[in-house]
């Protein structure tokens, strides 16, 4: 049973950074792609970023609207996934989820929700203007 637990969530004021960490356990991480997700109220979850597995690291994918100010990392040494969230504005306010999938990259693309199969509880971002 895989379980993935958010936290580092809270609120920030416009312009500000958050760091989001993911702790996994339950399989072998290191050969899962990673990602985050948010959903605000009335909205559907989007994809905000995916990192895969490699030497370095793994490849990394963005959605268009955090491009330049949120990066995923992770270590898998420890079986944790990162989001550093920076310049953060206040349409990043929504809850942010954590994904696992058991592939090296989601079969379906890295920005899909399908393409995932293991979701964390969330941890909510608020952005004060």
């Amino acid at each position: 049973q895989v379980q993935l637990v958010e936290s580092g969530g809270g609120l920030v004021q416009a312009g500000g950074s958050l760091r989001l960490s993911c702790a996994a356990s339950g399989r072998t991480f290191s050969s899962s792609a990673m990602a985050w997700f948010r959903q605000a109220p009335g909205k559907e979850r989007e994809f905000v970023g995916g990192i895969g597995i490699g030497p370095s690291g793994g490849s990394t994918s963005y959605a268009d609207s955090v491009k330049g100010r949120f990066t995923v990392s992770r270590d898998n040494a420890k079986n944790m996934v990162y989001l550093q969230m920076n310049s953060l504005k206040p349409e990043d306010t929504a809850l942010y989820y954590c994904a696992l999938a058991r592939s090296k990259w989601p079969t379906t693309g890295v920005g899909t929700v399908s393409g995932y199969d293991y979701w964390g509880q969330g941890t909510q971002v608020t952005v004060s203007s």
